[in-house]
């Protein structure tokens, strides 16, 4: 079981489809009005001090927090997909490779059509 923590656009349906997996998944919403529209510096900063990986769609901005700021929990970037179970599958399978995400950059690619 991974503890993720999503920003503000992450799609909410795959959160559910994660938690049915076992996973624990924070999104900002669920942490507070304090945490809604803050800088994505500040969402790595809470994600780090709660020990959570961070799972976005914002892959450009968080690629580069990444090179900045290597010391995380993790964080997954995600091309948008509207089938929301594969991508949350997906997820999933991506990760269970990895004794821990620390440090870790993972990309998470739709399917080629």
């Amino acid at each position: 079981m991974a503890r993720f923590y999503t920003d503000e656009q992450f799609p909410f349906p795959v959160v559910r489809f994660l938690r049915n997996f076992g996973h624990d998944v924070l999104t900002v919403q669920e942490a507070g009005n304090a945490n809604q529209g803050i800088p994505d510096e500040d969402v790595l900063a809470f994600a780090i001090d709660d020990n959570r990986i961070i799972l976005t769609l914002n892959r450009d901005d968080f690629i580069a927090l990444h090179r900045l700021q290597p010391d995380h929990a993790g964080i997954i970037v995600c091309t948008r997909d509207q089938n929301w179970e594969n991508l949350a599958t997906r997820i999933n399978e991506a990760i269970s490779s990895f004794e821990t995400l620390n440090g870790q950059l993972i990309r998470v690619y739709r399917p080629q059509r």
